[in-house]
């Protein structure tokens, strides 16, 4: 399987899933952090990917989402954005409401 066809399926198989440097467990870069510190806050249960294991991922990954940072959050398989939209959504509720429509 080419690593885009593995990606696409990670992101349709798992209701949020998070790129991001280095993992949930050891967040390796400011921004990762924040998004795993605002996922944890909500305690939902989700998927991370370690970009930095291969740096192809990246690659791969921005070619799908024409999204060009990391981390990139994806719920029910429509990217929500990176650290900054995430920030922004939690700080104005909305992502309370995108993380409940996964959990439905």
């Amino acid at each position: 399987m080419e690593l885009k066809e593995k990606i696409m399926n990670e992101i349709k198989e798992n209701r949020i899933i998070l790129y991001m440097k280095g993992t949930k467990e050891a967040p390796m870069c400011g921004f990762s952090n924040s998004v795993v510190q605002i996922l944890n806050h909500y305690g939902v249960d989700y998927k991370d990917i370690n970009v930095l294991e291969d740096p192809m991922i990246r690659v791969k990954l921005s070619e799908y989402s024409n999204w060009p940072t990391i981390p990139q959050l994806f719920i029910n398989g429509d990217l929500v954005g990176g650290a900054d939209i995430t920030m922004e959504l939690h700080q104005n509720g909305s992502l309370l409401d995108i993380l409940d429509k996964a959990n439905n």
